[in-house]
């Protein structure tokens, strides 16, 4: 399992980049820029070198958490997936091509698409401080027409850019990065309704065009949730002191809500159920709400079933569970 927290490369680089520059500064922006995203304004608000690394400072470290966990379970159901070539759409400081790196080292050839060039300007200095990023190809551009003179890759990476476009033109999208897919789409989302609901109709578009779901659902059926519950999982990493001052946060740790879809192209024989909450574990027994082949279920384990209840305090929210 790839770690959550960002690689030591990664790392070196962005210390590197903060010398001499303001964390009072770089809070403000990164507030800025995050009011901007909250109220649908997307990546317009980066305009500077300065705002590109704010907006790094703030959301690399949780943004990587969300990928690499998304990534480690499309792992755990295909272990066999050993990609050469990434696409990753929409990629911003080049998050999900670090994150793909350290979990594919089959990985060689790797292609980046943004339209924003103070975020491409902030992730080729960062590529350039690894030995394996350092040659990549970063074209700018409107994601679709992008999108559609790229070469198609072994694995498409399309994370936290869903919604900054409409939603016309996410149905478009969708289906020309599954055009792309030569095996895996992964797309990843805030996990929120909203990131949630995003993520649920690329779902249901692709399948409808042949694509079968790797995780985190055990089935291409329709998503048996229904409001005000929605499927989304949470990854918690360390933050740096540099990340504390520029989020203005006391706590060492920052728990990322996030929603995802991993979609291949060769249907699967069997998937394992989903731990879609936190279980809650008692000294009579462990209950759990799971994400099953046939829909959703509430497990009791007994604790007088030793061996099972074991198992059963061993899940987490997210985890992929044989046999229940």
């Amino acid at each position: 399992m790839t770690s959550p927290d960002l690689p030591a490369e990664l790392k070196a680089a962005l210390d590197g980049k903060l010398r001499g520059f303001s964390r009072t500064d770089a809070a403000g922006r990164a507030a800025s820029i995050s009011k901007t995203y909250r109220d649908g304004g997307g990546s317009g608000a980066i305009k500077s070198e300065a705002d590109a690394l704010a907006y790094a400072l703030a959301r690399m470290p949780a943004t990587y958490a969300a990928v690499t966990a998304s990534l480690n379970s499309l792992c755990e159901i295909r272990p066999d997936f050993a990609p050469n070539s990434l696409l990753d759409v929409g990629a911003g400081p080049g998050t999900a091509s670090w994150a793909a790196a350290e979990t594919f080292p089959s990985l060689q050839s790797f292609a980046l698409l943004d339209a924003n060039e103070a975020l491409r300007t902030l992730a080729l200095s960062l590529f350039s401080e690894s030995f394996r990023l350092r040659d990549i190809a970063y074209e700018r551009g409107e994601a679709r027409s992008a999108l559609a003179k790229a070469d198609a890759a072994d694995l498409v990476i399309a994370s936290y850019m869903i919604g900054e476009i409409g939603a016309a033109e996410q149905k478009t999208l969708a289906e020309l990065m599954w055009q792309k897919t030569r095996d895996m789409l992964l797309v990843v989302e805030p996990g929120t309704p909203a990131g949630y609901a995003r993520i649920i109709a690329l779902r249901e578009r692709l399948i409808a065009l042949g694509a079968h779901v790797v995780a985190p659902c055990p089935h291409d059926g329709l998503c048996p949730l229904a409001a005000p519950d929605w499927c989304h999982f949470t990854q918690r990493l360390q933050r740096s002191r540099a990340h504390k001052q520029v989020k203005g946060a006391e706590l060492p740790y920052e728990d990322e809500k996030f929603a995802y879809v991993a979609l291949t192209r060769a249907p699967l024989a069997k998937r394992p159920a989903r731990v879609l909450a936190q279980p809650e574990v008692s000294k009579v027994e462990v209950s759990a709400k799971l994400c099953t082949a046939d829909g959703l279920a509430w497990t009791q384990t007994p604790r007088r079933a030793k061996a099972d209840y074991a198992r059963a305090r061993r899940w987490s929210w997210g985890d992929a569970v044989e046999g229940a």
